[in-house]
């Protein structure tokens, strides 16, 4: 079921800088904090917009965040986009990587694409969070290879750390591309992986909040390699896509996608502003 919206977000990253992409109402992470290595750099070296090896005539954004298993010498990479949706339905196209692009294989790394409403206390009630996180080598309890699905209804940061969510988990590699389908409508939260419906996460869970949309590529603090090789990671993004209210299936979103790229439309933003810009650097 779908209920049209004059309220359409777009992005297929046709950039040539990161100062063109801010320029379009994105912000890239420079903001040192939580999560990942404790005092790792976010730093905006880490986007680059190179061609895409399918079709050499357009862009991707590539993230690619690096370590040597040291502080110092690790950085990690984020982009959102500013704080103005809330319900409706949000798809990327994104490629997850399995291995290094260079370098040693073997740190907890989380790949991802999620919504968020920032957290203005500990347990904040109004604290809301939807996320895609890929692990391509294990992690939070899991051996293996897992993307997991997490809808949050609430932590407490660290040192008094608490959580509060529902999440269920996809084993197995998932290097490659991917359509990535969040729905959030009529109190619940659904994710799709491809057109599969792999999460429903309703109640206490359901968000609260007006959030950004964000993709980010960081390191688990307590699962990285202690080799001191220098290896780095990468995440492509091929586009983005929201429409306010409206429940779209897999198939619905590629085919506004192609017919806005058809149509020569490399970006659309008719979503109402709510004066939040994504907290990342704030």
């Amino acid at each position: 079921m779908s209920t049209p919206s004059s309220q359409v977000f777009f992005d297929d990253f046709s950039y040539s800088s990161t100062n063109e992409l801010e320029a379009h109402g994105w912000t890239v992470r420079t903001k040192p904090g939580w999560p990942g290595i404790e005092n790792a750099s976010w730093r905006k070296e880490g986007i680059s917009f190179p061609a895409d090896p399918s079709n050499p005539s357009k862009r991707i954004l590539r993230m690619s965040s690096s370590t040597d298993g040291t502080d110092v010498h690790s950085d990690q990479t984020q982009i959102c986009q500013q704080r103005k949706f809330k319900e409706g339905t949000y798809a990327a196209r994104v490629h997850f990587s399995n291995t290094p692009s260079s370098g040693p294989s073997g740190d907890g790394v989380v790949e991802s694409f999620y919504t968020l409403a920032p957290l203005l206390a500990p347990m904040d009630p109004n604290y809301s969070e939807c996320d895609f996180e890929y692990l391509p080598a294990g992690g939070w309890g899991e051996k293996g290879s897992t993307l997991f699905v997490t809808t949050w209804r609430t932590y407490s940061p660290e040192p008094n750390w608490k959580k509060d969510n529902t999440y269920n988990t996809v084993p197995g590699e998932e290097g490659g591309w991917h359509i990535l389908v969040l729905q959030i409508a009529g109190g619940h939260v659904r994710y799709l992986l491809d057109g599969k419906l792999i999460a429903d996460h309703s109640g206490q869970y359901y968000p609260r909040d007006i959030m950004s949309f964000n993709f980010n590529l960081w390191f688990i603090r307590e699962a990285v390699s202690p080799s001191r090789q220098v290896r780095t990671y990468e995440e492509e993004i091929d586009w983005v896509y929201f429409e306010k209210d409206a429940v779209l299936n897999p198939s619905q979103v590629e085919q506004k996608v192609q017919a806005l790229r058809k149509a020569g439309i490399p970006r659309q933003d008719t979503v109402q502003a709510m004066g939040l810009p994504c907290p990342c650097n704030s």
